[in-house]
């Protein structure tokens, strides 16, 4: 061991990185008290055993009997509540200011805590909305339970509407950690604070984006790859991004866009249109539109525009 940290410099290379370190803490103003993140081990552990709560004859313990679920269910959920009311708390603490009390942080995270406790049902109702829709929405789906353990589009939703509760009721951070969970385990990126009414379907889901501001409307389905994005990027005086305006599409009730298609800027898809596959859209279309390559391209270059 001593002739490999002489080979490698070892000594030099800890004294180099904690310099870094260091410097980066001071810039932030966290060196001498760095708070500590919430854990996104822990947080996967605490939405796996959400989903068990919410469906635990499918995800829940296999052993389950009828006597004994709600024991299960009432013993986990003291649990995880628990786990989460401290993982909320260390997310307040990172980004609390100096001037506030350890007692008001810790009385805020419970009721953050407190008041996602109470939603849960809701968030049943709408997960319960969208299982039914994504298996009378695919011909391949032989049941609601094996849409619920089969399909990631799914398991993106059930997380983006545990993390969006989260996100509105105060806790951002441990929302986003929630939401790129289910993004790395299914390619499907959805920002917690992006609005999802119910009955929402993502067919395969592979690639599927959806930003921030947008708004998604009841019975809305979606194909692999779909883009919700941002057309462009507003910079302040200091040419610093702006943060927080509403830049992402808004999707109305009963509208299907097909795989590939890329919707961008704050426009609106109107109530049951159909957006084809691969479509690049930056414009607003009205309600009962339908919208593909061909006749995205006709207009474009309608007159010699384009040429």
């Amino acid at each position: 061991m001593p002739d490999n940290e002489k080979r490698w410099d070892i000594d030099a290379l800890v004294t180099e990185l904690r310099a870094l370190r260091l410097h980066s803490l001071e810039t932030r103003r966290r060196r001498h008290h760095p708070p500590k993140l919430p854990s996104r081990k822990r947080l996967s552990q605490i939405v796996d055993n959400l989903g068990a709560v919410l469906f635990p004859n499918r995800l829940g313990l296999p052993d389950l009997t009828d006597e004994g679920i709600d024991y299960f269910v009432g013993h986990t959920l003291d649990t995880l509540l628990r786990e989460l009311n401290q993982q909320i708390l260390l997310e307040l603490q990172f980004i609390a200011e100096e001037q506030k009390s350890q007692e008001d942080t810790v009385k805020q995270a419970a009721v953050i805590t407190h008041e996602f406790a109470t939603r849960l049902p809701l968030v049943r109702t709408l997960i319960d909305s969208d299982i039914q829709a994504a298996y009378e929405g695919d011909p391949a789906a032989r049941s609601s339970d094996e849409v619920l353990v089969c399909y990631p589009g799914i398991l993106a939703i059930l997380h983006h509407r545990l993390a969006h509760l989260l996100y509105k009721l105060g806790a951002p951070l441990v929302a986003r950690i929630i939401t790129e969970i289910a993004h790395s385990a299914t390619g499907i990126d959805i920002h917690p604070g992006a609005q999802i009414a119910d009955s929402f379907f993502i067919d395969h889901g592979t690639g599927v984006v959806i930003g921030e501001t947008a708004v998604i409307g009841r019975h809305v389905r979606l194909y692999q790859a779909v883009t919700l994005g941002a057309k462009r990027f507003d910079k302040d005086e200091q040419g610093l991004l702006v943060k927080g305006h509403a830049r992402h599409p808004i999707v109305e009730d009963d509208v299907v866009i097909y795989a590939g298609a890329t919707i961008l800027g704050r426009i609106t898809i109107g109530r049951g249109s159909t957006i084809g596959g691969n479509v690049w859209l930056t414009h607003s279309v009205a309600p009962g539109s339908h919208i593909s390559q061909a006749q995205v391209r006709s207009e474009l270059f309608e007159g010699g525009g384009g040429i």
